[in-house]
């Protein structure tokens, strides 16, 4: 059983199915060769780490490191192995790699098994009246609607771990957690990977935080996220446990939470319709969707990437969820939007710049999310948010943020300041002396964006 993005036990394919075939050795292999650039970010090593030292507690779990296809080769002979299970990926090079695989078995004569698991529907299902893949997303979660309830989860299977001297790599030899300087020292008092963890947690957001969800989501002040998302990214949950169990909380109180949970419900969509995209463009991470953006002027300024990453631009809130991020491997989906134009519009940096920043640094950071989130802001992926659409931070701040009282919580240099200046702190007749003033006048800014989208519109502004 060869884990991937999938390291649960419960409501698991291709684990199923192997405990099913006779006992079962589970195999996890850390491969940073075969996504070359894409290979796992800094948040994302120290998230791995916990969550490989939760499922190793389940069962004698083999661990390697290098190439996956050569790893697996060697073990499959060296085992005496009758075939190869494992759950499907959607990177840009997984689909060449597991032909890889396959032929590899079928050159032993191993049987080969691939499920689904990582989402609700596999790409190959959901088409448009022609065949096609979907461009836009509410046609797209239409048709998702529109098959009904996915499969019911089931729970774990009954599985006989195999006897076997394979060997394995101890887990702190591959150095996934940072150390000098322990840059995480702060996540493990936020998080709890693995899946006790990512159970503890749908559990905590049906009892505390799914009322309410359909608009205080947008609130970073308020507690109102499902914080799934790295557990959903390293599959330990699925995505039809997390769905089945909304609806079963839907469906106990009837009309009293229809509209949070059909809102969490399309957030869960938009995974799946961006990891479909990704299917049908494989150069998403890199390229833009619409042609006409590979033209567009970016600028090269190393000094104002450095003031976005470290949360120094000068605007409160964008600032802040630069220091959550930094701190946790998190930034609430509201404050990420707000980040990432500043970036894109404001500061006329690359997406890909930002993209990267964020690969690094977040623990749920999946290369599908990632590629579609930055390109619906930049305005250049499908069914993007127009280039023009340009957020002005001050107003995000004062109508997501009302009170200040996550600005406060991450820049505590600001916490005298008060409420009606807090999102313009340089308005002050005396502004902080150890905040940032603005690295750029957002008029300016908007001015400059929009005369760069000119510069590669055919038709101009509308």
């Amino acid at each position: 059983m060869w884990f991937r993005q999938d390291l649960r036990l419960a409501d698991h394919p291709a684990l199923s199915a192997a405990a099913a075939a006779g006992p079962v050795l589970p195999v996890f292999i850390l491969d940073d060769e075969t996504p070359g650039q894409w290979a796992w970010g800094g948040a994302s090593r120290w998230w791995l780490h916990e969550s490989l030292k939760a499922l190793s507690a389940k069962g004698p779990l083999v661990l390697r490191r290098g190439r996956a296809d050569e790893m697996l080769h060697a073990l499959l002979v060296s085992t005496n192995a009758s075939g190869l299970y494992f759950t499907r990926d959607y990177a840009p090079w997984s689909a060449a790699l597991e032909a890889r695989i396959k032929g590899i078995c079928d050159s032993a004569g191993i049987t080969c098994h691939r499920y689904g698991g990582f989402l609700l529907h596999e790409p190959e299902q959901i088409r448009n009246g022609s065949g096609q893949a979907f461009k836009v997303y509410t046609p797209f979660a239409r048709a998702c609607l529109a098959r009904g309830e996915p499969r019911a989860a089931k729970p774990s299977p009954k599985t006989t771990w195999a006897q076997h001297d394979a060997g394995s790599d101890r887990l702190e030899a591959w150095a996934l957690q940072p150390r000098k300087p322990d840059w995480a020292k702060g996540f493990s008092g936020v998080w709890q990977p693995g899946e006790q963890g990512a159970e503890q947690q749908l559990a905590r957001f049906l009892d505390q935080s799914l009322r309410g969800y359909a608009e205080g989501r947008d609130r970073p002040d308020q507690d109102f996220t499902s914080r799934l998302s790295p557990h959903l990214h390293w599959g330990e949950i699925s995505p039809h446990r997390v769905w089945q169990t909304v609806s079963h909380a839907m469906q106990a109180q009837p009309g009293f939470l229809d509209r949070d949970g059909e809102k969490f419900h399309k957030e869960l969509l938009w995974r799946e319709f961006s990891n479909h995209l990704l299917q049908e463009f494989p150069a998403f991470p890199d390229k833009p969707y619409r042609s006409e953006f590979s033209s567009f002027p970016w600028r090269d300024d190393a000094a104002a990437l450095k003031a976005w990453q470290c949360g120094e631009t000068g605007y409160p809130i964008v600032d802040a969820g630069m220091r959550e991020l930094w701190a946790t491997g998190y930034m609430h989906n509201r404050v990420r939007m707000i980040a990432a134009s500043f970036l894109i519009k404001h500061l006329l940096l690359p997406w890909q710049a930002g993209e990267g920043w964020f690969w690094d640094t977040l623990v749920d950071a999946d290369i599908a999310n990632n590629a579609a989130s930055w390109q619906w802001v930049a305005g250049c992926g499908a069914d993007a948010a127009p280039y023009f659409r340009i957020f002005n931070p001050v107003l995000q701040g004062e109508k997501f943020d009302p009170d200040g009282a996550y600005v406060k919580r991450w820049l505590p240099e600001l916490r005298d300041v008060p409420t009606d200046a807090i999102h313009k702190p340089w308005t002050l007749a005396l502004p902080p002396r150890n905040y940032a003033r603005p690295i750029v006048d957002h008029g300016i800014a908007r001015s400059r964006a929009l005369a760069a989208f000119k510069s590669i519109s055919k038709e101009g502004l509308p």
